[in-house]
């Protein structure tokens, strides 16, 4: 599948129960994040797909080290509660995957994984990240996401090596 075969998917499990990100440490630990920000699309000539973590989250200190990561889309109606618990729990303090029964593959890049039975799974490379900063954003936005001593989230760009749909 090309990589924006299923953006409106993408989109809608955003703007609903979230996706996963999935991030192997290079112990071979792995942790899933909800995520319900992304973005897809093209830059410096590159698919590329933009996730963004707050730096106070566990996952941040595991991208900052991996070399790559995995957004993995449920079915629809599908491991809602495995959302939930990833989007509410800290990796730090819960084997997230184990906890939630979750099965991983591996993925098409060494130090990638991905979770077994998503509708669909983007296999990002590690293609750079910025950090957002305060002075820049929106003043709505920043008054609506972030608390006066709250760091903005980090980018983190990751070049789309597959995209796979598993319908």
């Amino acid at each position: 599948m090309k990589y924006c075969d299923n953006f409106d998917r993408l989109c809608e499990a955003l703007e609903g129960a979230g996706a996963f990100l999935v991030v192997e440490d290079g112990k071979g630990r792995v942790n899933a994040m909800t995520i319900g920000w992304a973005q897809l699309g093209v830059i410096w000539g590159e698919p590329v797909m933009t996730v963004l973590v707050r730096p106070s989250r566990h996952t941040h200190a595991m991208l900052e080290k991996a070399a790559g990561f995995t957004v993995c889309v449920p079915r629809r109606g599908e491991m809602k509660k495995e959302l939930a618990f990833c989007g509410s729990k800290s990796g730090r303090e819960y084997d997230k995957i184990r906890a939630c029964a979750l099965a991983l593959k591996d993925g098409a890049a060494p130090g990638l994984k991905y979770i077994d039975g998503c509708a669909l799974v983007y296999h990002c490379a590690m293609h750079g990240g910025t950090q957002l900063a305060p002075e820049t954003l929106a003043p709505e936005a920043l008054g609506k996401y972030y608390g006066p001593a709250e760091a903005p989230h980090k980018l983190y760009f990751g070049k789309i090596l597959k995209a796979e749909s598993f319908r």
